[in-house]
Parts: structure tokens; sequence; C-alpha cells
């Protein structure tokens, strides 16, 4: 049981971890960041490949003629997918919260993803938890730049070292 749950999504995946307590603070260097599941969008990913040309919005006429402007509503498309994705980290937060029992939620997302995210965070914050939220892409930082860096903007305690 951890009384912190944290949260790190950008539009492709998101990790959950844990800040989870050293058994002997004495000899451990602690709190630490405890990895316990990854989700993935594999929908955004394999949506790349449906549109044909890699640039929106032109397209040539046959035989040399004039080009012409065209929307291909990619944008539209692919922030429906993120949308969905929002919705599937969402429901995983609220399990994993309720599996830990976590008082604190730290979601941090790239800004892509806030916009999806952070609207239906604050009505969930509602139920009683604390809820941090930054705007900051930390999908790629290993367990301990991201303590690091929560540790740096005092929403969680620095490492100990013993």
């Amino acid at each position: 049981m951890s009384e912190t749950l944290i949260v790190v999504v950008n539009r492709t995946s998101a990790r959950f971890f844990t800040l989870e307590p050293v058994k002997f603070p004495k000899i451990e260097s602690g709190p630490r960041l405890k990895p316990h599941a990854e989700l993935v969008n594999a929908e955004i990913k394999s949506a790349k490949d449906n549109f044909s040309d890699s640039k929106t919005g032109r397209g040539a006429v046959p035989q040399g003629g004039g080009v012409h402007g065209y929307d291909d509503k990619r944008d539209q498309h692919l922030d429906e997918l993120r949308r969905r994705f929002a919705a599937r980290v969402i429901k995983r937060i609220q399990k994993q919260r309720k599996a830990e029992g976590a008082g604190t939620v730290i979601l941090a997302a790239s800004a892509r993803m806030r916009r999806f995210l952070f609207p239906e965070m604050e009505d969930l914050a509602r139920q009683g938890f604390r809820l941090h939220k930054l705007s900051k892409n930390m999908i790629n930082f290993s367990p301990q730049k991201i303590h690091e860096y929560l540790a740096g903007e005092g929403l969680i305690p620095k490492q100990q070292k013993p």
C-alpha cells in the first residue's frame, strides 16, 4: 500500500508508479519509485500508417495542373484517438488508486494529452484525494530522474542516502 500514485503520460504510452518506503532506512536509500504498469496506445501508432501522404493540406491535379488544398481531418482523428487513450488511462488511475489506497495522485502529462486528462481528473479529485498536475513529458525518464524532478518540485520527499 502506498500513499502516492505517480502517473506519467504522453500520447503513445502511460507509466504508473507508487512511492514506496524502504524496509531498512538506515542502510537503504529511500523512498523509491516502484513501477507498476504501462499502457500503450497502439491505435495512434497504427493511425500514422493509415494516411497515404505524410503532409496534410495539399494535392496536385493530374497532368501537371494546379495545386489544390484539402483537409483530411487528420488532426480530429488523432485527437479522438488521444481522447480514447486518456479514458483508458483515467480508468487505470482509478483502479490503481483504489488498489493502493493512494491519497495523492501526481499526474505528469505532455502538452497534447493534458487537455484530455486534466479536466477529467479534476472531476475525480472531488472524490477526496489530492491531485497534483504537471505539464511535463517525462515518459522517457528513468524512475530515478522522475523522482529527482518531482522532489525538486516539492511534490515528493527527496531520496535519503544512508
